[in-house]
């Protein structure tokens, strides 16, 4: 089992952009989703969105909604993250983690950190104001 690999962090300046990627090997199973989350220090893990990868459908944290967009790349090996309009606040590491299942949205909300298999080892994002 090779754990995705993120990549793209960095430091921005409020009203920025960033787009982070996501590298999995999970490509071949019928059924994958894959979410981002993201920790900041002395916080709680967030999970900021979630993508099925059959169907392309997504669900996002109302904190980033209309911010953030998850896509993937045609040959679904690579999930990206783009974030624009980024705050301080949205400064935290970013993980991607993948499950090898539908994505199980709750209440709309992008699927619960619990349901995911793997996980990469994050990429920091740092926005100053």
């Amino acid at each position: 089992q090779v754990p995705p690999v993120e990549s793209g962090g960095g430091s921005v300046q409020a009203g920025g952009s960033l787009r982070l990627t996501c590298v999995h090997s999970q490509w071949m199973h019928p059924d994958v989703c894959v979410g981002w989350f993201r920790q900041a220090p002395g916080k709680e893990r967030e999970a900021v969105a979630g993508l099925y990868l059959r169907e392309g459908t997504s669900q996002y944290s109302d904190s980033i909604k209309g911010r953030f967009f998850v896509s993937q790349d045609y040959g679904k090996t690579t999930v990206y993250l783009q974030m624009n309009s980024l705050k301080p606040e949205d400064t935290a590491m970013y993980y991607c983690a993948v499950a090898k299942r539908a994505c199980v949205p709750v209440a709309g909300r992008p699927m619960p950190a619990a349901l995911y298999n793997d996980w990469g080892q994050g990429t920091q994002v740092t926005v100053s104001s």
